[in-house]
């Protein structure tokens, strides 16, 4: 039986966010915002292990205990320039104990709010698929193109449309093989389609957002509030 494996790509400074340091230190009811990350996929009982990708040179990691999320947390200090090249010096990371066949989840470090249910949603969904594929939610607002100007150049229309989120899963060994022939990807699921395959759309949850600006921060705070 195929085994689950997560990677967490966490060597990002979150510029967008404008903070002091990277957002997925950012506190998050009273713990770093990554930490609510990374314990909804520890506290998954098929998920065997989690290995976050810190920067070389990361000063803040050891700041803080990490000691409740348990033995199946591993750190490797080997992010690269690109989510992409992090992701696949975790994966060079995971090459002693994952095999071909085994499924990879990679989550983003700012997507705190992953539910047991969105990951039951996703493995019972991908168990026989022969591609993988990722979470995602349907494209509800009407969206606008912007000029120079950063005024409306055209109204696109939204009829199947997607908006991608994480965990995306794919195996081991075509994950692989897809970041090693494709680098310039801003999720795993882009290099997947250039391999000319199609990865299956999970439908997810709007709750399983994405901290990039400061609003976000609070929102994602009343969520894991209104869980508890």
């Amino acid at each position: 039986m195929p085994r689950y494996f997560a990677i967490v790509p966490a060597a990002g400074s979150g510029s967008r966010f404008g903070a002091e340091k990277p957002k997925q230190y950012l506190n998050l009811l009273g713990r770093p915002l990554i930490y609510h990350t990374l314990a909804a996929l520890v506290a998954c009982p098929e998920i065997e292990r989690v290995w976050v990708v810190l920067s070389p040179d990361d000063p803040y990691w050891p700041q803080h205990d990490w000691s409740e999320l348990g033995a199946k947390l591993e750190t490797v200090r080997c992010g690269g320039a690109t989510r992409a090249a992090s992701v696949a010096n975790g994966l060079q990371a995971a090459a002693m104990v994952a095999s071909d066949d085994d499924w990879v989840l990679v989550h983003d470090a700012a997507r705190p709010c992953l539910s047991p249910a969105m990951l039951a949603g996703l493995f019972e969904e991908l168990a026989n698929d022969a591609v993988g594929g990722i979470l995602a939610v349907p494209v509800a607002d009407t969206l606008k193109r912007a000029d120079a100007g950063q005024r409306v150049a055209a109204t696109e229309p939204r009829d199947g449309l997607w908006q991608a989120q994480t965990p995306q899963m794919f195996r081991y060994g075509r994950l692989c093989e897809a970041l090693e022939k494709c680098r310039a990807v801003t999720d795993e699921a882009s290099a997947i389609e250039a391999l000319g395959l199609k990865p299956k759309l999970v439908r997810g949850d709007a709750t399983n957002l994405k901290v990039t600006f400061p609003a976000d921060l609070a929102l994602a705070a009343m969520i894991l509030r209104g869980r508890k």
